[in-house]
């Protein structure tokens, strides 16, 4: 329904305002006709009427009362004249008096119509502003009602959509629970698996440890033996060495005491560096990655005393785990008491030099 629109003011007064002119021209239309077709009115002539003669036979004194009676009846006359033109007037004025009522009574015939045309048309502009207003309130209505059933519409839609949503929700909820519990319980039981396999790892290792600690006893003794046994057949045969050679220096020349001294002194070298990789391999754990054709060169430093001062790598094997571990072994020997009763000149070889490692070497 297209609203009602409701007419300006200029519109209300448009038709009064035509109407008010119309009306107008029309009372000035019947005056104008009323002047044109008023009678003329006849000259007023003087009721008394004196004729008036002239005898030339009488005396002065009847002359001159003629005279006085003339002028008398011209008085009476021009005073009837008066009186009639007085009456002609009044009678003109009551008549212009009774055209100027009527034209009045006109006027105000006019100006009532136009008033009661003015109220009609107010009242019908009244009853048309009501019958809009009517019509506007029941359109108000309209919308309204449809604005109310477009709002439960909506509120029904949303009360849809908030019960989808919420059954969604549980659903994935109950799917999330569901897989939580899942997860939970795969959980233990890897749990469960990882504390048995580490229970059995634990035993395993044990069992490998034991084994191990076994095999490294032995090899300890095994070593120990050996270089105990390496030891007295390098002092016996050091000692042997050093009988021999004094014998020769008290007999030889002295250069072949010279020779036979740096002989003696390169044997004694060598039974130390067997003695040093003995006692490296005693402490010496064997990384993974070792192979038996790898080979470090170290640089070790040693005090008289026989400590180990320092150890560093010269040339690397190209495997870091391999080179760690002999760097290692060398410094858990310690020191080597065996070295203390060695001459000075004898030391000097030792205070920094170079020994290279090999797997094998430090596996005896």
């Amino acid at each position: 329904m297209q609203p009602i629109r409701e007419p300006s003011a200029s519109e209300n007064y448009f038709w009064p305002s035509v109407w008010a002119v119309a009306l107008h021209i029309l009372i000035f239309g019947m005056l104008f006709v009323s002047f044109a077709m008023t009678p003329d009115l006849p000259e007023a002539k003087p009721i008394v009427q004196a004729t008036l003669y002239q005898l030339k036979s009488k005396s002065q004194a009847t002359t001159q009362t003629n005279q006085k009676i003339a002028g008398e009846a011209k008085k009476t006359a021009a005073r009837q004249t008066e009186v009639e033109q007085l009456e002609q007037k009044k009678v003109e004025q009551e008549k212009q008096e009774a055209v100027k009522a009527a034209e009045q009574k006109k006027e105000e015939a006019a100006q009532k119509a136009e008033e009661q045309k003015a109220e009609a048309a107010a009242a019908k502009a009244e009853a048309a502003k009501a019958e809009a207003a009517k019509k506007a309130d029941e359109a108000k209505k309209v919308d309204e009602a449809k604005k109310a059933d477009a709002k439960k519409a909506e509120e029904k839609q949303l009360a849809d959509i908030a019960k989808k949503k919420a059954e969604d929700d549980a659903k994935k909820k109950a799917e999330e629970d569901a897989k939580k519990a899942a997860a939970e319980e795969a959980k233990k039981q890897a749990a469960d698996d990882a504390k048995k396999k580490a229970a059995e790892d634990a035993k395993k290792k044990a069992a490998e440890d034991a084994k191990k600690k076994a095999a490294d006893d032995a090899k300890k003794k095994a070593t120990a033996d050996s270089a105990k046994k390496a030891q007295e057949a390098a002092r016996k045969s050091a000692e042997d060495k050093k009988a021999q050679a004094l014998a020769d220096l008290l007999s030889d020349k002295p250069e072949r005491q010279q020779a036979l001294a740096d002989e003696q002194g390169d044997e004694t070298a060598g039974s130390f560096d067997d003695l040093i990789r003995v006692r490296a391999s005693e402490g010496w754990s064997r990384p993974p990655s070792a192979r038996n054709n790898m080979s470090v060169t170290l640089q070790i430093g040693m005090l008289p005393d026989g400590t180990i001062a320092s150890v560093s790598i010269s040339k690397s094997s190209g495997d870091g785990p391999f080179d760690s571990s002999a760097v290692a072994a060398v410094k858990n020997i310690g020191r080597l008491t065996e070295m203390q009763g060695m001459k000075p000149a004898d030391f000097a070889q030792y205070r920094s030099f170079k020994m290279t490692f090999t797997p094998g070497d430090l596996a005896l």
